[in-house]
């Protein structure tokens, strides 16, 4: 203790005798006891982080982390309306203002009509999704477009949606609820915000619990949720369409007898339904190539090539970690590639056009470079233009008058033949039709390319007006 005072003593002269000082005499001496008590504070909890628990800071990390995704989700995103409530303290008295509107939208009030723009204008207009509900947002969230004068105005604020899958802002409830739907048939329901301890990982669904495995002629397809609704799903199957791919398969069949393999392309190939069949069915008759444009539907044709047990090219046996127990049956191309880019690049011997609607925009690159004495089929499925019912679109479409009769199935028919004769003509190329059939979902034709020019100039011999004869 006598050495302290000492040192105290001398601190104390040290400073009296310095002008610029501005701590007397005793707050100097108060200042050094309490560094002093910080020290030995400082030591002991040093000592107590050496002596801690690393199961502890772990414990501590996880609660960091868990605070950090908590707060990620948005305040629109609630389970319950009582959640919506405790957002602003009811209980206690004075005006409120909205935690989901600005100032400028809805002002301060007091809590019973708080409480009613809450339930009212909020949680009753909420989407619901996995035991949460995306409120309305009156919050300046998105970027505005700037104005004339490149200033952002306040009063172009609009209401909005989060969504709790992707984060993404949408204006109208009933886009949000589209938007959500596409996220369910994608298989992507597992949120990215973290919804508090009632959303719990037992409530996501992955990809591969929602999809659904059909059968059809001995091949098995793996099918998204709404694959019959072309608009709601990435990846189309229809099972009325079966007579299409049998005729289909049965005109490669023919052709498959006159010369192999056959290098063949399904340019649309959705659940790649089509090039599995031809490659099960016919094996090494054929090499088949699958084509689609979507990401999602590329693989879920891999996806299907693996459940058939075959082989797709470029991709390694045990790609995934497991070998096939048997030996594959056939080897197919997946390529995600622009239909009419992959038919410029390349020749082949059959290709069967099947896109959702008109093929007439394929028809020309499908010329281009089939071989010669190929088939190519074309399947149309906009029976509004060629069933006499949007006569804007058929001319625009197909260049014909059509008028509705009894038998305006044929005149679809031969709508599609004309419309294919003058795209190979274009090409150089003449044609020999197979097979034309009209049913209720399709139009199907099927011809042989016939390369020369001789053979290009009797197409347009053979295409002439009909005119339906009146009745008396």
């Amino acid at each position: 203790m006598a050495e302290l005072q000492k040192e105290e003593s001398v601190q104390l002269h040290e400073e009296d005798a310095d002008d610029n000082s501005g701590s007397t005499a005793g707050e100097a001496k108060v200042d050094h006891e309490e560094s002093n008590i910080q020290q030995c504070d400082e030591g002991k909890e040093a000592e107590d982080a050496t002596n801690k628990d690393p199961k502890d800071e772990s414990g501590a990390s996880n609660t960091s982390t868990s605070s950090t995704a908590a707060r990620e989700k948005h305040i629109s995103i609630q389970a319950q309306l009582t959640d919506l409530e405790n957002l602003t303290d009811l209980n206690e008295t004075g005006k409120k203002l909205c935690p989901l509107c600005s100032e400028e939208k809805f002002k301060a009030c007091y809590n019973h009509k708080l409480q009613r723009h809450l339930q009212n204008l909020h949680w009753k207009v909420s989407v619901e999704f996995e035991g949460h509900r995306m409120c309305i947002c009156h919050l300046p969230c998105r970027q505005l477009k700037p104005s004339l004068n490149g200033d952002q105005c306040s009063s172009r604020l609009g209401a909005h949606y989060h969504c709790i899958v992707c984060s993404a802002t949408v204006s109208r409830r009933t886009d949000m609820i589209s938007h959500l739907k596409r996220h369910v048939n994608k298989g992507e329901t597992e949120a990215s915000y973290t919804g508090g301890p009632d959303f719990s990982t037992e409530t996501k669904v992955s990809a591969k619990q929602s999809c659904e495995i059909l059968k059809e002629s001995d091949t098995n397809v793996q099918v998204l949720p709404n694959y019959s609704t072309p608009q709601k799903s990435d990846s189309y199957f229809s099972r009325k369409m079966k007579t299409n791919r049998q005729l289909v398969f049965c005109a490669l069949a023919v052709l498959s007898e006159d010369r192999t393999p056959l290098e063949c392309l399904d340019a649309f190939g959705a659940t790649g339904i089509m090039g599995l069949q031809w490659a099960q069915h016919l094996s090494s008759a054929v090499k088949v190539t699958i084509n689609d444009i979507n990401e999602t539907s590329v693989k879920m044709i891999r996806e299907n090539c693996h459940l058939n047990h075959m082989r797709v090219q470029g991709e390694n046996n045990d790609s995934e970690g497991e070998e096939l127990d048997e030996e594959p049956l056939s080897t197919i191309e997946v390529t995600k590639m622009d239909a009419n880019v992959l038919m410029h690049l390349r020749a082949f011997d059959f290709i069967h056009l099947d896109p959702y609607g008109t093929a007439v925009n394929y028809l020309d690159a499908a010329f281009r470079n089939v071989r010669n004495l190929g088939i190519v089929s074309v399947t149309s499925t906009d029976t509004s233009s060629l069933y006499s019912k949007t006569l804007n679109v058929t001319l625009r479409h197909y260049s014909c008058h059509i008028v509705r009769t009894e038998y305006y199935k044929e005149l679809a028919a031969r709508m599609v033949i004309a419309t294919v004769a003058r795209a190979a003509a274009r090409c150089n190329k003449g044609i020999k039709v197979l097979l034309a059939v009209a049913l209720e979902h399709f139009v199907l034709v099927v011809v042989q390319v016939l390369r020369g020019p001789t053979q290009a100039d009797e197409l347009p011999k053979k295409n002439s007006a009909a005119y339906p004869l009146p009745v008396v």
